[in-house]
């Protein structure tokens, strides 16, 4: 029961850093609350995901490009817009001289992916189902004790990643506090078929109903996130299909032509949530555990992808030179490597969530100026881009296209 990376938490993050991990020759265990496979736990479902760029690249490096390419829809145009008033920012992937700004996956087909990837690897040991009860620390190892069907183990290791979601069991078992801001907005996702092709072209428009992405998926379909306050959510899931494309229609405008063919809703409330320390003795958070995002401009997994490839290049460096794993030399240098990053994506889309939200008449006449000035300022429009693709301030070795 000794290994040198304990993960708590199986999803796409889990699996994530356990792949890497395991590429690099550690003995990983990894806990999982539910049981395989993957296809039918909770944290894989029929949602888009919103691959940047840089995230194409790290998932890339460990080996999955290949059905990256073969699963995902590139992106090679961003449209941005406000309903009502003047001015549209545009993103090409020509201007970017990449052949995708990003791509689009499907949760359930990437959770997949990861896992089968997995599967080929000796050196993972999957408890599942199996919840994390307690947490122990010593000069050398931490320990977690882990539930499963009533059987207790303790699992040791040289360092423990909770990577358990937004309402991690490892941050509470770590007396860790969270930041919370509840938006009092839902996304409601769908899927569904235009008469015009998307063409490849991903859309964010904000309007006065709150702000509808519209992303290009398989079979030229388009995955739908509208971002609305909560009880007008409520009232759109109640309409028909029929009566949804109607306000859907109303809202984003006839630029895709006429909606059709729309998929069975599904409704996730938003929040932002930021734990106040993302290390503690031999422990680390990485995904949701350490910050969960709103979902406008796509950033959330992203950001966490950036994480794992970071964590998973000190683990690698620290192996090779034979250095403790676990040591808070390394988890400081995690922690100051990446809080730049977290701390501009935060910011940012925390920011346009309550730029875009606000009633103030100045701030929504101001709106229209920030699209003109990154239509009319190149540098400003490709640090826009820059930061869409997941390319900007430093970067591991994975979103580099080096080797871990």
């Amino acid at each position: 029961m000794n290994y040198d990376l304990i993960i708590a938490g199986a999803g796409l993050a889990g699996s994530s850093l356990a792949l890497a991990a395991a590429q690099q020759g550690l003995r990983v265990a990894l806990v999982e609350t539910t049981a395989r496979p993957a296809a039918q736990q909770t944290g894989y479902d029929e949602r888009s995901i919103t691959l940047s760029y840089g995230s194409a690249r790290i998932l890339a490096g460990l080996g999955l490009e290949a059905h990256i390419a073969r699963n995902a829809v590139p992106i090679q145009r961003i449209h941005i817009s406000e309903r009502g008033r003047f001015g549209v920012t545009r993103l090409d992937s020509r201007e970017e001289h990449v052949d995708a700004l990003g791509y689009v996956i499907n949760a359930r087909l990437l959770g997949g992916v990861l896992q089968g990837a997995l599967d080929t690897q000796s050196n993972v040991t999957w408890f599942c189902p199996a919840r994390l009860t307690a947490i122990q620390t010593d000069a050398d190892q931490v320990h977690a004790t882990i539930d499963s069907h009533g059987t207790l183990q303790r699992l040791s290791a040289q360092l423990l990643a909770g990577a358990d979601g937004a309402g991690s069991t490892v941050r509470k078992l770590l007396g860790i506090g969270v930041t919370q801001h509840d938006y009092r907005q839902t996304a409601i996702v769908a899927q569904l078929t235009s008469t015009r092709p998307h063409q490849h072209t991903a859309y964010e428009r904000f309007t006065q109903s709150g702000a509808i992405a519209l992303l290009p998926i398989a079979a030229g379909r388009l995955g739908l996130v509208w971002m609305q306050p909560a009880d007008a959510a409520r009232a759109a899931l109640a309409l028909s299909d029929a009566e949804f494309i109607t306000q859907l229609q109303h809202h984003f405008g006839a630029r895709l032509g006429s909606f059709r063919d729309l998929a069975p809703r599904r409704a996730y409330p938003l929040h932002l949530s930021c734990a106040q320390a993302q290390t503690h003795t031999r422990s680390v958070l990485i995904g949701n555990a350490a910050h969960a995002l709103h979902p406008i401009g796509g950033q959330g997994f992203n950001l966490g992808l950036r994480d794992i490839a970071t964590l998973a290049q000190l683990l690698a460096d620290a192996r090779r030179m034979g250095s403790d794993l676990g040591s808070s030399a390394l988890l400081d240098q995690y922690v100051r490597w990446r809080q730049a990053d977290q701390q501009r994506v935060v910011r940012f889309t925390d920011t346009l969530v309550r730029v875009f939200e606000s009633p103030s008449l100045p701030i929504a006449a101001v709106r229209p100026l920030g699209f003109l000035a990154a239509t009319l300022c190149p540098p400003l429009k490709h640090s826009i881009a820059k930061s869409a693709m997941g390319l900007a301030g430093r970067l591991p070795r994975l979103a580099r296209r080096l080797p871990l």
